[in-house]
């Protein structure tokens, strides 16, 4: 961990090594060059779950399977993401962290190859529950409590949430190109004859490159454990407020988890028609209003505060979703669509500061993977019932049973924590 003499000493080779432009580019001022692999590990992950979320619904639907198995195939990442997390808050002390998440990037790459050489519902539903496919627009994998422990003891407290929205930043950016990629497969159809099918089974082998890619990127961290700080501790003086917080985030992941962006890039293709090329298209363009909402997230929680960042611009968003259900034509409805995901994400970065700031640092790991594992478990159930709606012709229930239960925990997480006080 990152001591004070790391933090503000000019001479420390991490603060040396951050003057170089290449750091600078990634890294706000005040954070340790240790957290620039973390985010170039998050820019990779997230162009593969840009182009997945998008790619999976027609992928399954190729394969002969109805619309319900892309919610039960969601419903199994996300789950098996919760017990991953969950195993990892068990294990952090007893592991060092750059190993966990090397058999995170191994598990990766296993993932990628059986989503590419398995064609049976059961089999697949069994990779997605133990490997790391992620069908949503946020991180809900086992890297996220990992990464945002050793984020968080790489940046002074004022800091950190620059560096969140970095991270939530570069993760938006790289999850919108990598929706554009999407369209990949209908070029290769076109240009080098391949069925649809095989075409999409290539950038789930590709997933796995990158799951490689992963493990050499996070073999080169240091072990965490080996240097000078406070060591990880289970949850103390922080754990009712931490209860207090993940139980509220499990009401936001289970509503969210009603309209993944797999289940969103499926109800587009049923209600309008879209291909997964035009789909891809449009979430392009929400990833990159994504991407700027983060650099808005940082002046404006100076201003606000976290707390009210997080509320104020999760309300609109989801009156957007609410009224995307009974938009009459694909313009209007994309348009809403467009404007939430200028507003949705915007909470990322604040919540996990919010988070950080409000535990004892030996509590961080702890409190990432307690108040992340809630979240996975809710949003594990719903895309199954959004996937039942869907096949049942009830077309938007899924869009306003979102917003709806949105907007009731907006107001609960305001409500019960506007007069708490932030410890760091």
């Amino acid at each position: 961990m990152m001591t004070e003499a790391v933090r503000h000493s000019p001479a420390t080779p991490a603060v040396v090594a951050a003057r170089g432009w290449r750091a600078r580019l990634l890294l706000p001022p005040g954070v340790d060059a240790g957290a620039l692999p973390l985010l170039v590990g998050r820019a990779l992950r997230g162009f593969c779950d840009g182009y997945i979320a998008v790619l999976l619904p027609a992928y399954l639907l190729g394969l002969g399977f109805a619309q319900l198995a892309v919610g039960l195939i969601s419903s199994a990442t996300l789950i098996g993401s919760a017990l991953a997390t969950i195993l990892v808050g068990v294990l952090d002390n007893r592991f060092a962290p750059r190993r966990l998440l090397m058999l995170a990037a191994a598990l990766m790459a296993a993932t990628g190859v059986g989503f590419a050489g398995l064609s049976a519902l059961w089999p697949l539903l069994l990779v997605a529950f133990v490997g790391t496919l992620n069908p949503s627009a946020g991180d809900v994998s086992v890297f996220l409590p990992l990464e945002q422990a050793r984020l968080a003891e790489s940046a002074a407290p004022d800091a950190r949430t620059a560096l969140f929205a970095r991270y939530s930043l570069i993760g938006a950016f790289s999850a919108a190109i990598g929706a554009f990629a999407a369209a990949l497969p209908s070029w290769f159809t076109a240009h080098l004859g391949l069925s649809p099918l095989v075409a999409m089974r290539i950038m789930f082998f590709f997933y796995a490159l990158i799951g490689l890619a992963l493990w050499a990127l996070y073999a080169r961290l240091p072990d965490l454990n080996t240097q000078a700080g406070p060591a990880a501790t289970p949850l103390g003086p922080s754990r009712g407020i931490v209860i207090r917080l993940a139980l509220l985030f499990s009401v936001d992941a289970f509503a969210g988890g009603l309209m993944v962006n797999a289940l969103l890039s499926l109800w587009l293709m049923q209600r309008f028609g879209l291909s997964p090329g035009a789909a891809g298209q449009f979430f392009f363009w929400a990833g990159l209003l994504t991407t700027a909402s983060q650099l808005v997230a940082v002046p404006l929680a100076r201003k606000i505060g976290l707390l009210n960042t997080m509320v104020f611009t999760h309300i609109p968003s989801s009156l957007c979703l609410i009224a995307a259900a009974f938009a009459p034509s694909l313009a209007s409805t994309l348009t809403l669509l467009l404007v939430r995901s200028a507003l949705s994400q915007m909470d990322v970065p604040t919540r996990t500061a919010y988070v950080m700031a409000v535990v004892t640092p030996p509590e961080r790991t702890a409190a990432a993977s307690l108040t992340s594992v809630p979240r996975s478990l809710a949003a594990a159930i719903s895309p199954t019932l959004a996937g039942a709606m869907l096949a049942a012709g009830w077309i938007g229930a899924p869009l306003i049973a979102c917003g709806v239960l949105k907007i009731a925990y907006d107001l609960a997480i305001l409500r019960g924590f506007r007069r708490v006080k932030l410890l760091n």
